[in-house]
């Protein structure tokens, strides 16, 4: 078992075995309580599922139910499993999970000296005060190639178990030759990395700042900002309290940063000779110790700097057979060689001459690759990118990495990706403009972009197979990924990405805006299911592309994106903006499955303002704009509209004839996605009618629907839904199950709405248990997420779950306020609950 719900259902079993072993009834809550001492909302919360308990408390509840000592053991390490997986080591609240980040890489393999540099690390620790009270930030400056990453990385480890809050590690690409990461960009990777959902990161710059202080404000977490390129990059993203670690490095000596900040430089120069020739010694292996002067002049070749070090170290562990001064001697004339064309100025000639003599002896097709991978403007690429740059097949483009690998030359990032050390990266671009033509280097970025939008477009078809903007896509002539199901789809998206937006970006400014254009087409949708920001950086991409070629189509499109980002940040006058000067568009241009699609946007708006008739309004010209120009998708996508508005208002026979029309159209046309996304729909009328047993039928085929598709979306919702049900089936045990697992996508996806929704139906579940004080908590929080994103029902709901909590604590004057708020929310939206709660009030004025 891996799932906190495994893990509470086999305790709820030990529980159900307990009583028919003593013939006395299940240990109640109440029993456990009293034996133990803890709250009796502890153990509910441990028994359904809610929380996983600490291990000191898992071990005496295991043994209370009744467990044998094997089974005492399978479930202490099933709950060590369950913790792992989660990584979850602590909570904050009822809906927040506390991320503990580690993200250093790898710790050095052969990592050798710098002892007064760690040992200057190790003293600034100990001169900030035990507790954390001061800010500590060092700046490790130096060349390029010198260690910077390989000590602040190695140091890190040593010293990791000194932020128990976790590590955070970025690199931010200062010296790159594509685009440095920006600190917008940065605070946003920073923020996600310590739990903050993507829909809950500031758009502006200043308040992603604000946010990331405020995540970091006590917490005991080490930050390494890798290869920054200046002050201004570095500035932003130092934390505002006082109990973190902050090492930075960089080629720049940061002097502002000094000077205003209080950073501590630390400067490395070269490794000593001694030091260098024991790294070759390591590497290499025993054989150095028969060659000591070869050894010695190549560490003096390499000008003692790490990287030139460890890739010279792999052309003499590759031929074992041959002598190290034989190495030393070629190396030797290609360092002349170089010193001659440079007249001896190039700072860098020593690791240059490393690089070119390393490639020398690799076949030319690999060194090819090499050189073309530098024009590659993304932070890490797989074989396909390699495949298509080079114009090679696909295996020898997994081969040829494989050879650059092993040559140091580029290194694995994460499974099936690599990348490029900055300085190779910069040599490789090098070479390529020296060694290929202006029209090869552009056949080779251009299969590149060809391949990105063949390999995206077969994801988002088995992604979203009836619901693709059907743009003409460039045939390739570089393999592409085949995905066999929704989770392969979205795996390899999910890996791509940033290469997608980086690629975007780069190929807008450099000659290919088309690409731009067609990418945000393509990619609109997967976007869409949470990833806001790097929506608004790719749809902003393909406006300014279409803005630059006065095309009203292409600009229609990006406003519409753009909109449903903003839409999804809660930024409801952007949005509503944006979808105007769409709807404007596509108006000039007789679009009409546009202007549906815009139209309907600005009703799905106006529905969560819950401004009922003006959402109904604009839908129904969606309606009849999709009817018009046959357009399956987009008019099952109406209807549903419609009909989830007529949920809302408690009209349900007319909820269920439009939800029952769109699953039949969805059906003809086989998008899936829509059939399920009707089932759910209908099993949510059901469920508000009292019809709950049918409500669990529907909803469960919804929920097997949205899992084969992989929309976790849709899982969420109807998982959420089904916990509702069964919380009205007197089951809250089953309830708080489905719930909880709602809940873990809900934070993992961003959907902040579905989180109101989720922590509603959690307080529910607690009132039906007894718990009225954790319903009042979970209530609470419902309500504040409903309130700052300006979603009307789930505050309704939320005053109304708190006016019941309330009453059943005998604070009747809460009680009534809260029931008021909800009354007068639920007439604002023409709903039926309206009814129940007035029924509420008056029982509570009756007493």
């Amino acid at each position: 078992m891996r799932t906190l719900a495994e893990l509470a259902e086999a305790l709820r079993a030990l529980r159900r075995r307990h009583a028919r072993r003593r013939r006395d009834g299940e240990l109640t809550y109440r029993a456990l309580a009293a034996r133990t001492g803890w709250s009796i909302a502890a153990v509910a919360e441990y028994l359904t599922g809610q929380t996983l308990p600490p291990t000191d408390r898992f071990d005496i509840l295991v043994a209370l139910l009744g467990a044998t000592p094997a089974e005492q053991g399978a479930l202490a390490t099933a709950r060590d499993r369950v913790a792992e997986h989660r990584r979850v080591p602590r909570e904050s609240g009822r809906g927040r999970r506390t991320v503990i980040p580690r993200q250093l890489p790898a710790d050095v393999f052969a990592f050798t000296g710098r002892a007064a540099q760690l040992a200057r690390l190790d003293a600034l620790l100990t001169e900030a005060d035990p507790a954390g009270t001061a800010v500590v930030i060092s700046a490790v400056s130096g060349t390029a190639g010198v260690g910077k990453t390989s000590l602040a990385v190695h140091w890190a480890h040593r010293a990791a178990g000194r932020f128990p809050d976790g590590q955070l590690y970025l690199n931010l690409r200062g010296y790159d030759p594509g685009q440095p990461m920006s600190p917008g960009d940065a605070l946003a990777r920073l923020l996600a990395a310590t739990g903050v959902p993507e829909a809950e990161i500031p758009v502006g710059v200043e308040e992603r700042a604000a946010r990331y202080r405020t995540q970091l404000a006590d917490r005991r977490m080490l930050v390494l900002l890798d290869n920054a390129g200046g002050v201004e990059q570095v500035r932003p993203l130092l934390p505002g309290g006082s109990s973190c670690t902050v090492l930075i490095t960089s080629r720049d000596s940061l002097a502002g940063l000094v000077a205003r900040d209080g950073a501590r430089r630390i400067d490395l120069d070269p490794l000593p000779p001694a030091e260098a020739v024991t790294l070759l010694g390591n590497l290499i292996g025993p054989r150095t110790a028969d060659e000591p002067d070869a050894v010695a002049q190549l560490a003096r070749l390499c000008a003692g700097l790490p990287l030139a070090l460890r890739i010279a170290a792999e052309r003499a562990a590759a031929y074992p057979a041959n002598p190290l001064a034989a190495l030393v001697a070629e190396l030797t004339d290609r360092r002349h060689r170089l010193d001659l064309m440079d007249a001896g100025d190039d700072p860098h000639a020593a690791v240059t001459a490393v690089f070119s003599w390393s490639l020398r002896h690799l076949p030319a097709p690999t060194a090819r690759t090499f050189r073309l991978l530098g024009l590659h403007p993304g932070p890490d690429f797989d074989r396909y990118a390699a495949a298509a740059l080079a114009d090679v097949d696909l295996t020898d483009a997994g081969r040829e990495l494989a050879a650059l690998a092993r040559a140091h030359l580029v290194q694995p990032a994460t499974a099936d990706r690599y990348a490029m050390h900055d300085l190779l990266r910069a040599y490789a671009a090098q070479l390529a403009d020296a060694e290929e033509t202006d029209e090869s280097r552009r056949a080779a970025l251009s299969r590149l972009f060809d391949l990105h939008l063949a390999a995206v477009s077969a994801a988002i078809d088995v992604l979203h197979p009836a619901d693709r903007r059907k743009d003409a896509v460039p045939t390739p002539v570089a393999a592409v990924p085949e995905f066999a199901d929704p989770a392969a789809a979205r795996a390899w998206l999910d890996a791509q990405r940033p290469a997608l937006v980086a690629a975007a970006g780069y190929a807008l400014d450099s000659g290919w805006p088309g690409h731009a254009s067609s990418l945000s087409n393509v990619i609109y949708r997967y976007l869409e299911g949470g990833h806001f920001l790097d929506a608004l950086a790719v749809h902003g991409y393909a406006r300014r592309a279409a803005e630059e070629a006065g095309d009203d189509t292409g600009q229609a499109h990006a406003l519409v994106d753009l909109g449903s980002a903003y839409l999804a940040l809660s930024r409801f006058d952007l949005a509503a903006d944006h979808f105007q000067q769409a709807l404007t568009r596509y108006e000039r241009t007789g679009d009409l499955a546009g202007q549906a699609r815009a139209l309907a946007d600005l009703g799905k708006l106006e529905r969560r303002r819950g401004r009922h008739e003006s959402a109904a309004t604009f839908i129904h010209r969606a309606l009849a704009l999709a009817e018009l120009g046959g357009d399956d998708t987009g008019h099952a996508q109406a209807l549903m509209d419609l009909g989830f508005i007529e949920t809302e208002r408690g009209r349900y026979d007319e909820a269920v004839a439009y939800h029952r029309q769109a699953l039949a159209r969805a059906g003809r046309i086989g998008h899936r996605l829509g059939e399920a996304a009707a089932l759910l729909n209908i099993g949510l009328v059901e469920l508000r009618s009292g019809r709950y047993d049918e409500a669990v039928d529907d909803l469960r085929r919804a929920l097997t629907m949205f899992r084969v598709l992989g929309n976790r979306t849709g899982e969420a919702a109807a998982l959420s839904h089904l916990g509702n049900a069964y919380t009205s089936l007197d089951d809250p045990e089953q309830a708080i199950v489905h719930l909880n697992l709602a809940q873990e996508i809900v934070l993992d996806s961003s959907d902040r709405e579905g989180q109101s929704w989720v922590l509603n139906g959690l307080g529910e579940a607690a009132y039906a248990t007894g718990r009225s004080a954790d319903a009042l908590d979970l209530h609470t929080e419902a309500l504040a997420i409903a309130v700052e994103i300006d979603v009307h029902e789930p505050q309704a709901r939320a005053h109304r779950g708190l006016g019941r909590a309330y009453a059943a604590l005998d604070d009747l004057d809460r009680a009534r306020h809260h029931l008021a708020l909800a009354l007068d929310r639920y007439r604002e939206l023409q709903s039926r609950e309206a009814d129940q709660v007035q029924t509420l009030l008056n029982a509570l004025d009756s007493n």
